[in-house]
């Protein structure tokens, strides 16, 4: 279906490209701004279907525009978000993942726009309630947990990436190029190592990575 967007990117010519990306889906933009009070003043009028919005944009050019994010998600429960960002704010980032739990946001780095199906379908996924989170962002926020490689292998690590992305087993051993046998195996692995409860829903299976890479 097509979506109501506000976009919020403070750069002029990445605006008009992801104005531009939306329209080729069917997707209307009806309001793009290029700073963090702009954002709440429109969503707070309008009540669009998904917000999409950059981390660092005036007026103070830090990361108000995922502190707006953060905001407009407690003031409007449910509104789904979509986070675009060339790095990660660990901080926020973790707090917008953590609200209406973990439903209907996303975060990715900007460099997955040119990917634009791939795009389009996380804005659509979030839009519907679903959680996307961009792989280099798990790989982060896994980052900040004391010796995470020592409890995971690499290839563990891959996949609980791509498990974050809301994947499922049948598409991560097509991405890996492994059995489904060996992708059994692997999450079974990680849900044991981080003591995860094991889940065949994949929703309630991003949340779990989620949890554990937020906690």
């Amino acid at each position: 279906m097509p979506l109501r967007v506000t976009l919020a990117e403070d750069s002029a010519l990445l605006r008009e490209g992801l104005v531009s990306i939306l329209a080729r889906f069917g997707h209307e933009v009806i309001d793009a701004v290029a700073d963090a009070v702009a954002l709440t003043a429109t969503v707070e009028a309008r009540r669009p279907d998904i917000v999409i919005t950059d981390v660092r944009m005036p007026p103070g050019n830090a990361n108000d525009g995922l502190r707006a994010a953060v905001r407009l998600r407690q003031s409007f429960p449910g509104l789904p978000v979509l986070v675009l960002s060339q790095y990660v704010d660990q901080s926020y980032a973790a707090q917008l993942l953590d609200s209406d739990d973990g439903q209907g946001v996303g975060y990715l780095l900007k460099d997955r726009v040119g990917a634009v199906v791939e795009f389009n379908a996380a804005v659509e996924q979030v839009a519907a309630g679903a959680t996307v989170v961009d792989p280099d962002v798990v790989r982060q926020l896994i980052s900040r947990r004391p010796d995470p490689r020592q409890r995971l292998t690499a290839r563990e690590l891959e996949v609980l990436a791509l498990m974050a992305q809301g994947r499922s087993n049948d598409t991560i051993g097509k991405r890996l190029h492994v059995t489904d046998a060996a992708v059994n195996k692997h999450v079974g692995n990680i849900f044991s190592k981080l003591d995860l409860p094991v889940t065949t829903n994949g929703h309630r299976r991003v949340l779990a990575v989620l949890a554990y890479l937020r906690s």
